[in-house]
């Protein structure tokens, strides 16, 4: 696969910071975030594989979330400061565990790795977008998607935003196994206990129940971390709360 489209922003250059978006979105909306930081931190931003302007995944070998996991790895040349939301946070956590040394800190917004919260899962959104895949509806199986976890007026968007995210709900299905079985193992015994970097792990007061859930499962076992809920904020505040997710951030900055 070839190389991800990389966003850059202004910032200190002595202090290098990688965020990596969620699902069916794109880097572009780290940049108010990046703005926010520049005095503190240079972050740079990937279209992940199949979003924005970055190739699409090829499909097969390796899965498509390792592909994305091998693919932010490979921006990493020295320790920096990690930072993901939704998918993205569980891709950041994953490098975590693999390569500790090359984290500064980890900022996790809203990680969907439901494996750490089996009993909190919802089977019924992903069986029903997989119905609707395998009948092959896929505008209906995105917006069903979306509705719960994209924070957007479907009827809003444009037809070619309408084609790119019944695209991309493909994707959605092909990281399933990753998120609610964690076939990637980042929950292995002694993985996330190794990670000795300061962590904070940032939720919406409005998000989906399993989202604390998750937080639960993953602070029960993290030597340094700290949790932050953002008031009358849902799963896309990086989008919706800039401001706040960045004063976060920076709070975690601070403790590495």
């Amino acid at each position: 696969m070839s190389a991800l489209h990389l966003r850059r922003w202004p910032g200190n250059e002595d202090r290098p910071a990688l965020a990596l978006h969620c699902m069916m979105g794109n880097a572009v909306y780290w940049g108010p975030i990046a703005e926010a930081l520049r005095d503190r931190v240079r972050i740079s931003a990937p279209d992940l594989p199949g979003h924005g302007q970055s190739p699409d995944w090829p499909g097969g070998t390796p899965d498509y979330y390792t592909a994305v996991t091998r693919a932010a790895a490979a921006l990493i040349d020295r320790p920096l400061d990690l930072i993901g939301h939704s998918m993205g946070a569980t891709v950041a956590l994953r490098i975590a565990v693999a390569a500790p040394e090359a984290v500064r800190s980890l900022t996790l917004i809203e990680p969907v790795l439901f494996a750490a919260a089996p009993e909190a899962q919802n089977d019924a959104l992903m069986e029903d977008v997989a119905a609707r895949l395998a009948a092959g509806e896929d505008t209906e199986a995105a917006r069903a998607f979306l509705g719960i976890w994209g924070g957007i007026d479907w009827d809003s968007q444009t037809a070619a935003g309408k084609a790119r995210l019944a695209r991309q709900i493909h994707l959605v299905q092909a990281s399933n196994q990753a998120l609610r079985q964690d076939s990637a193992n980042i929950l292995r015994p002694e993985g996330l206990e190794a990670i000795d970097a300061p962590v904070l792990i940032v939720m919406g007061e409005d998000s989906p129940a399993v989202i604390p859930a998750i937080a639960d499962a993953l602070a029960a076992r993290l030597p340094d971390v700290a949790r932050a809920r953002v008031p009358g904020a849902g799963h896309m505040l990086p989008i919706t709360h800039p401001r706040q997710v960045a004063e976060l951030i920076g709070l975690n900055l601070d403790r590495a």
